[in-house]
């Protein structure tokens, strides 16, 4: 089979970066499979944190890529569909998570479907994008209606895209896991021994936003600390009212039990923080899909979350982490004090270990396989 995808790849950073080019590598292991890149993703005065360039010095990339589209140059979005049209691909992926690439998207899908017979897959890692605005969901229905079937990773968007798209087909799949940072020679005593940690430690991690719900966490501290030696390690950049947070942790007498790494983590440093930590915690007020808890898992930790998007659907209670209700800083106390006082740890890292084959991009490609079978069967 003959796929092209498209997306963003180093040297671009972040989550989406990691998951095409992750896609790419385990596609191309089966099918012949084209790359078509972004060469500029955002304008510096529209991105939110400090670069969206990834300033790791072990990359995540493969060869192979075709980087062709500039976010803000039309020509660009011409060549990058003239070169999927030489290809004439029987699959394009586009993924989609943010409204920002409506006219590009629209524009490529458009002319895919006016001079191919390609087929599109909509790869959704949110189909609405969080904290949106009205025309953001009109831009979203616009691009969308272009694609043959789609792919998400919660319930939610399922949900979310058969509201805007009530015949879609569509597929509901696993992020996932993100064990490719698994390459340097990381250990928790880097991190423990960096920051002067004793005891516990809990990893916030991720670009801080209202919705991931940090200030749930930091007010169920007071409670956790009266019987558990715990630090909250939020690792992450901060894209506003940082000082909001700050005040707060001191305002509850946290400033000795919250360690703020307010950056964006290189490569080669995920393994650190993540080997450091004794649970992931996740208490997002709304979500989609997830990499981090995917990340987590990847080095076989547990994790706390809420119920919300995907996270029920890939957390199994008890036995690979916990869940609690949304905004709610006693049950997120009440879980961290059963984890370290009630749980056999080990069983729990277990556990997760023989879940892997859940969320490996083995099975993600085999989905994206299964959805073109059946449209070929039609």
């Amino acid at each position: 089979m003959k796929i092209c995808l498209i997306g963003p790849t180093y040297p671009f950073r972040g989550g989406i970066s990691h998951y095409t080019t992750l896609l790419f590598r385990h596609l191309k292991k089966i099918h012949q499979t084209s790359f078509i890149a972004f060469s500029r993703q955002y304008p510096k005065c529209l991105f939110p944190g400090k670069t969206d360039i990834d300033p790791s010095q072990k990359y995540i990339q493969e060869s192979g890529v075709e980087k062709v589209l500039d976010s803000m140059n039309p020509f660009t979005w011409l060549k990058a569909a003239k070169i999927i049209i030489s290809h004439n691909p029987d699959l394009v992926i586009i993924p989609w998570w943010v409204s920002f690439w409506a006219p590009q998207f629209w524009t490529i899908s458009l002319l895919i479907k006016m001079l191919t017979r390609s087929k599109i897959l909509f790869l959704c890692h949110n189909v609405v994008e969080h904290e949106s605005k009205w025309m953001d969901k009109i831009l979203t229905r616009i691009v969308l209606k272009k694609g043959d079937f789609f792919i998400v990773h919660s319930s939610e968007d399922q949900s979310n895209l058969k509201a805007i798209i009530p015949d879609a087909r569509v597929r509901k799949t696993f992020h996932p896991t993100y064990d490719v940072f698994n390459m340097a020679d990381y250990g928790a005593d880097k991190i423990r021994d960096r920051y002067k940690i004793n005891g516990n430690i809990l990893l916030f991690f991720g670009f801080v936003r209202p919705y991931k719900g940090l200030k749930y966490l930091i007010k169920a501290l007071p409670e956790i600390i009266k019987t558990n030696n715990v630090t909250l390690l939020v690792v992450g950049e901060f894209w506003k009212d940082k000082i909001d947070y700050l005040s707060l942790i001191k305002a509850l007498g946290l400033e000795k039990n919250v360690i703020i790494v307010d950056d964006y983590i290189l490569n080669e440093e995920v393994g650190d923080y993540f080997s450091a930590a004794d649970l992931v915690v996740q208490p997002y007020t709304s979500a989609t899909g997830s990499g981090v808890v995917q990340t987590a898992f990847g080095f076989s930790k547990p994790v706390l979350a809420t119920r919300v998007g995907c996270l029920p659907e890939v957390i199994d209670h008890g036995e690979t982490g916990f869940l609690v209700e949304p905004k709610d800083s006693h049950g997120l106390a009440k879980a961290v004090d059963q984890y370290f006082n009630q749980t056999d740890r080990e069983a729990m890292k277990d556990k997760i270990k023989k879940e892997n084959y859940r969320f490996s991009w083995g099975k993600m490609v085999e989905v994206i396989d299964e959805l073109l079978k059946k449209e070929q069967v039609k």
